[in-house]
């Protein structure tokens, strides 16, 4: 099977290396809710939102070039597909819940969120590049609007402000395109300390989707010059067993799997891969 190829030549005088198979050069259309978000939540002019999109994208991808911005996928507005999507906007607006996107990049799911009328102070960002926080206000214009508060550090950091603010006071935590980012002991590491984020309670939750594989193994990823590993259905419910036993702690997992569409699969280490969608839930 074969792997993502990658380019040795040199970033271009912007800082974006266009040679990565996953850079695509050119944005056909920006599909819904993205682009009712960017004209009239942003209120980007109709005839300026792809040029404005793509511009904002280089930039990103020269701060990192994963495949998600590289696609144009950070577009995807992921939290309101997920099955758990009507009780995290329901429990947002009725209650007094907190809500953390984990690995927020340009918080694209922060601001559906917000333009669905959810209640601001109750939701977090947190990424470990700043740079990519600052350029969530600037695809939204709404730096001088959004009240949502971003926290940058690292997530295996116990001691960071993240920690050091939200620890045990989270009840629901979005970790799209994320956990995928790792190898499966660093997955469990990564799962330990969401755990300390979460509300040690029954209903605490962790949700979201990222690239699966029908044949769970262990792959290289070129853009993080490192091993990761992508799971299928089973895996993942094993990985949170683990966890669980761990832990002490015990967790539902729904999973899903759903085939990509429209969507180049060269970043993806080849035919196998699917599109994962996740609830975990504490019981």
């Amino acid at each position: 099977m074969s792997e993502p190829t990658t380019s040795t030549a040199s970033p271009s005088q912007d800082g974006v290396n266009r040679q990565f198979s996953w850079y695509e050069p050119e944005l056909a259309e920006i599909k819904e809710p993205a682009r009712t978000i960017l004209a009239e939540y942003s209120k980007i002019p109709e005839e300026r939102i792809i040029d404005h999109v793509k511009e904002v994208r280089d930039r990103a991808f020269a701060v990192f070039p994963y495949p998600c911005i590289g696609s144009f996928r950070f577009l995807d507005i992921t939290i309101c597909n997920s099955s758990a999507y009507p009780e995290i906007l329901s429990r947002l607006k009725d209650t007094s819940d907190v809500y953390l996107d984990l690995g927020c990049a340009m918080g694209q799911d922060i601001r559906h969120l917000v333009h669905q009328g959810a209640p601001q102070s109750q939701i977090y960002g947190s990424d470990l590049h700043p740079q990519f926080i600052e350029l969530g206000y600037e695809l939204f214009a709404d730096r001088d609007t959004l009240a949502c508060q971003f926290i940058t550090g690292d997530i295996f950091d116990s001691s960071n402000e993240l920690f050091n603010r939200l620890s045990g006071k989270v009840d629901m935590i979005n970790a799209a395109s994320f956990f995928h980012l790792f190898d499966w002991d660093t997955q469990v590491k990564l799962a330990k300390q969401v755990i300390k984020l979460l509300k040690p309670k029954a209903g605490s939750m962790v949700v979201g989707r990222h690239v699966g594989d029908y044949n769970s193994r262990e792959v290289w990823a070129n853009e993080l010059e490192s091993k990761i590993w992508r799971h299928n259905l089973d895996s993942w419910r094993w990985l949170w067993e683990q966890v669980g036993r761990e832990t002490g702690t015990e967790w539902k997992v729904d999973v899903t799997g759903e085939e990509w569409k429209g969507i180049t699969k060269v970043a993806h280490n080849g035919e196998t891969t699917f599109k994962m969608q996740f609830v975990v839930k504490r019981v």
